[in-house]
């Protein structure tokens, strides 16, 4: 490879200059991308730079010669069934966003015992794009409805950013064994993390220091006597099971829920399912303005859904209102 010049782009503003490397020459390790640093082979808008260095859109970064190891290698080809399968899920695409309604059962990353899984599924929508999707936020695996991805590293900061500094309106919709006390309300109760055999799992642990604040705002949208109600669910933070560990601590476990629902009632049906669905996400869009995009009720909801009586409206399509 001989001396090239990249400028950088709009995708890489404000990065470190090791992780632009990282970032288009994979097979680079951080101790060779510091050497070439040090040695002054690496040069930005014609000055030497360090590893640390931060990056501005239109700069021009000197690249020597590098290993032959150090380019990125071509994606492998898309298994055309896994293609399929996930386009059938797109709610919602542009060229910077896709939004997916992911199916219950089906996990966002790896760990112990999961072999299938979201993530290793992704480079089937890359399509003409040079960086394959990536996660932004997180479902559970037996949740589903809208999950957002980005279509490159840039647009993945920016909606994890918007995620974390809480500019993304989250809307669930659960099914819930009994009826709150009150038709609407705010639950704010914080949460520990616990680590068990049988994975993560969240405790309600008011009054303890160490404690995560956790608030949801939840409103019951109908119910079938005592027994079972539809409720909307709205979580103002974003902690692990937050809804299930606040619908549980409430008294309304959600139905199909064998983390939290300890209890059973025969009487609100021997759903074994999670009764979970992320119906509609509202979040800034990258290019500006805001995207609104809605998640059908999975089959096992919709089947609950027409056994109680419960009307449900059909998603609206994907609307994104543009910055005036």
């Amino acid at each position: 490879m001989s001396i090239a010049q990249r400028e950088v782009g709009a995708d890489d503003a404000d990065i470190r200059l090791d992780r632009w490397f990282r970032r288009h020459f994979p097979g680079l390790t951080q101790g060779m991308i510091e050497k070439l640093c040090r040695t002054g082979q690496v040069r930005v808008d014609g000055h030497r730079a360090g590893a640390a260095t931060r990056l501005a859109v239109g700069q021009t970064i000197r690249i020597p010669p590098l290993p032959a190891a150090a380019a990125p290698k071509p994606p492998a080809a898309p298994d055309p069934h896994i293609a399929a399968e996930l386009a059938r899920l797109i709610l919602y695409q542009d060229q910077v966003v896709i939004v997916l309604d992911k199916p219950a059962g089906l996990a966002v990353q790896g760990g112990p015992g999961i072999r299938r899984h979201l993530d290793g599924m992704l480079d089937a929508l890359r399509g003409e794009q040079p960086a394959r999707p990536r996660l932004v936020h997180r479902l559970d695996q037996e949740t589903s409805g809208a999950l957002v991805l980005a279509r490159t590293p840039g647009v993945a900061a920016f909606l994890a950013r918007a995620f974390r500094e809480r500019e993304v309106e989250k809307t669930y919709w659960a099914v819930v064994r009994g009826r709150p006390e009150a038709a609407a309300g705010r639950i704010d109760l914080p949460l520990i993390r616990l680590k068990g055999a049988k994975g993560a799992r969240s405790q309600a642990a008011p009054g303890d220091q160490d404690a995560a604040r956790a608030i949801t705002d939840y409103q019951v949208r109908d119910h079938a006597g005592r027994h079972v109600s539809w409720l909307e669910l709205a979580p103002l933070t974003g902690r692990t099971h937050q809804l299930r560990v606040h619908c549980a601590a409430i008294g309304t476990p959600i139905l199909g829920d064998d983390k939290y629902d300890t209890v059973p009632d025969p009487a609100a049906g021997a759903e074994t399912r999670l009764h979970l669905l992320a119906r509609r996400l509202t979040l800034p869009h990258p290019e500006g303005g805001t995207l609104t995009v809605e998640a059908p009720l999975p089959a096992h909801m919709r089947e609950t859904f027409r056994h109680f009586g419960f009307s449900a409206p059909k998603p609206a399509p994907p609307s994104r209102v543009r910055a005036a």
